[in-house]
C-alpha cells in the first residue's frame, strides 16, 4: 500500500496539466504540529492543487501563534484543524470584526475525549458501559483507572471526576500516568493480550484508530458541571461526560472573495474523527509520512472527499483514484 501511495503521489507531481494555472492563485493553509491535523492540511492541499490549480504554501504553525498571525497579518489564509476551545476570545473577536470567516467543522462530532473500555469487555459485561455499572463491578474493568500525566487539561477534570465519582472509594486505584506513552502503551499491552483496561483517551488518535474501544457513559453532559471541573480548586466537583470539542477550519475574508470556489470547498471538507483516527493508525503502522497519509485516505475515502468538489474538481482528482 505505501508503493501504491508513492506512486500516486509521484503521479500527481508529473500532472500539472490537471489544474488550470489561472484557476487559482497562490494560497497559504496552517500545517499544526500534530499528526490528524498534518493529516488534513495535506489532503487540503493535494485537492487545491490538482482539482483547483492553486499554487499552495504550507506554513508551520500552532493555535495561538497562527490566530495571532491571522490577527496582526491577515495572512495565512486558511487556519485549519482549529481547535475552537484553545483559542481563547482572540478568534470571537476576529469573527466579529469580519476578518475571519468559519467554514466549518473539519472533524465530525468534533475532538472526542472520554473514558474508554475495549469492546470485547463491553460486549462480555454490557452492564460496562455505563460508570455505575463499572462502579458496582471494579473487578471486571481490573480495578484500575488509567489517568492523564500531570500537566495535562484532561488530568484536571478527570481527578474532579474521581471525586465526583469516589472511584477509589469504590475499590478502583487510580493510576496517573507519567506520559503520553505510557498512557497509550497501556491501553495497547491491555487490548493485545485481551485484558481488562479502563482509563482516559482523546481523539482523533492512533490508539483509537488500531483498537476497537468502547466509550463509557457517564450519565451525560452538564455543561456548568464540566466548566467547574476544569478548575483544580473545585471545592464541589459533580458527574458530567465530556463534550465534543469544536474543530475548525478558518479563513480571511479576503481568502473568502478572492477564492470562492475554494472557500466553498473548505468549507465542506469535514472528517470523522473515527476516520481520522483510522487514518492515523494505518500512517503510524506503515511508518507514513503526512503527504501519503493523505494519499490513503483520498484512495479510500473517495465517497466523502468527493463531496466537498465542485464538478470541475472532482474529475480531475477522480483520474487521479479511478483505479
Amino acid at each position: 500500500m505505501k508503493q501504491f501511495t508513492r506512486a500516486a503521489l509521484l503521479c500527481a507531481a508529473v500532472l500539472p496539466g490537471l489544474a488550470q494555472a489561472d484557476d487559482c492563485g497562490e494560497v497559504s493553509i496552517t500545517e499544526m504540529n500534530w499528526a490528524s491535523a498534518s493529516v488534513v492540511t495535506n489532503v487540503a492541499k493535494f485537492i487545491m492543487e490538482q482539482g483547483y490549480g492553486c499554487t499552495v504554501s504550507v506554513v508551520p504553525s500552532d493555535t495561538v501563534p497562527a490566530i495571532t498571525s491571522v490577527a496582526e497579518n491577515g495572512e495565512p489564509d486558511i487556519v485549519t484543524e482549529l481547535w475552537l476551545n484553545s483559542t481563547g476570545e482572540v478568534y470571537e473577536r476576529l469573527e466579529a470584526e469580519g476578518k475571519v470567516v468559519r467554514a466549518g467543522k473539519v472533524l465530525d462530532p468534533g475532538g472526542v475525549e472520554g473514558w474508554w473500555i475495549p469492546t470485547y469487555l463491553a460486549e462480555a459485561h454490557p452492564e460496562l458501559k455505563t460508570i455505575d455499572g463499572i462502579l458496582a463491578h471494579p473487578e471486571l474493568v481490573g480495578g484500575r483507572f488509567n489517568n492523564c500525566p500531570d500537566g495535562w487539561g484532561c488530568r484536571i477534570v478527570n481527578d474532579n471526576l474521581v471525586r465526583a465519582l469516589d472511584l477509589e472509594g469504590a475499590g478502583i486505584e487510580v493510576f496517573n500516568h507519567g506520559s503520553g506513552e505510557t498512557l497509550a502503551s497501556s491501553m495497547a499491552a491491555a487490548v493485545q493480550n485481551g485484558e481488562p483496561w479502563f482509563g482516559y483517551y482523546w481523539g482523533p488518535t492512533v490508539p483509537l484508530g488500531r483498537f476497537d474501544m468502547t466509550r463509557v457513559d457517564l450519565g451525560g453532559y452538564d455543561k456548568a458541571a464540566h466548566e467547574a471541573n476544569q478548575n483544580p480548586d473545585n471545592p464541589n466537583p459533580k458527574v458530567s461526560d465530556f463534550p465534543a470539542a469544536p474543530v475548525l477550519t478558518s479563513y480571511t475574508a479576503d481568502f473568502a472573495e478572492r477564492e470562492p470556489e475554494v472557500a466553498e470547498m473548505l468549507g465542506k471538507m469535514t472528517f470523522r474523527t473515527d476516520a481520522m483516527s483510522s487514518v492515523l493508525a494505518w500512517k503510524a503502522e506503515n511508518n507514513a509520512s503526512a503527504e501519503e497519509a493523505a494519499v490513503y485516505f483520498l484512495t479510500h475515502y473517495k465517497d466523502t472527499w468527493s463531496r466537498w468538489l465542485n464538478d470541475a474538481a472532482r474529475t480531475k482528482l477522480s483520474a487521479l483514484f479511478s483505479q
